[in-house]
């Protein structure tokens, strides 16, 4: 498969890079800047430098052109203000999901919030990046062109990845370190068994592949 990543040097991408390359995916990650290319290129993912907040849909929809699966895993980070969140969490995005309905890729995975709701009150930056989150989650699941999956981890963790999770609906809140988030995300683009769900995602008691087949119904 060829797969495109948004955000490709964030902390889940990488992971997910890591993971996909090793099973023999051809990935791509996007990138906002040049000196982030070789980090990716030591995974066996190709870099692609472009800025999301300044790109065009067709921009973006050229480099998602061939593609099998395309995964929004972009973010403005815990140290950005509220004006990013809306133009990274939530533009961004949309952004994103227009330009695969352009480029004809339908697997188009989410790395959303847990909480995320685009009625969610407050004038936080927390509050600013839930309602932008859940905003952008609406708009992908209104493309009925997008074979879609919206993915909510819990608390986020660098602790190491135990292959073990809990895939619903609705989970509760809870811890999941990141490498077990990459995990469950190499096997939604894999297929689209989970498209038109919004599944959270905690630490649990399932393998990772057992989880995914469960929550699709196999």
């Amino acid at each position: 498969m060829r797969i495109v990543i948004a955000g490709g040097h964030g902390q889940i991408a990488l992971r997910l890079e890591r993971l996909l390359a090793a099973r023999g995916d051809e990935v791509a990650g996007i990138i906002r800047k040049p000196e982030q290319a070789d980090a990716l290129r030591q995974l066996g993912t190709e870099p692609v430098v472009l800025d999301l907040e300044s790109a065009s849909v067709a921009d973006v929809a050229e480099q998602l052109r061939g593609a099998d699966a395309a995964v929004f895993a972009a973010g403005a980070g815990p140290g950005s203000g509220a004006a990013r969140k809306e133009t990274v969490d939530k533009a961004a995005a949309v952004l994103f999901a227009d330009a695969a309905v352009r480029a004809g890729v339908r697997r188009f995975v989410v790395v959303s919030s847990m909480g995320a709701d685009p009625a969610h009150e407050g004038d936080e930056v927390f509050d600013v990046y839930q309602r932008a989150k859940g905003e952008a989650d609406a708009y992908v699941r209104g493309l009925d062109a997008l074979e879609w999956t919206i993915l909510r981890p819990g608390l986020l963790t660098d602790d190491a990845g135990t292959g073990l999770v809990r895939l619903e609906a609705h989970t509760g809140r809870g811890p999941i370190p990141r490498d077990d988030v990459a995990a469950v995300l190499a096997e939604l683009v894999e297929g689209s068994s989970t498209a038109g769900l919004t599944l959270e995602l905690i630490s649990g008691p399932l393998p990772v592949p057992v989880a995914v087949k469960a929550v699709a119904g196999e």
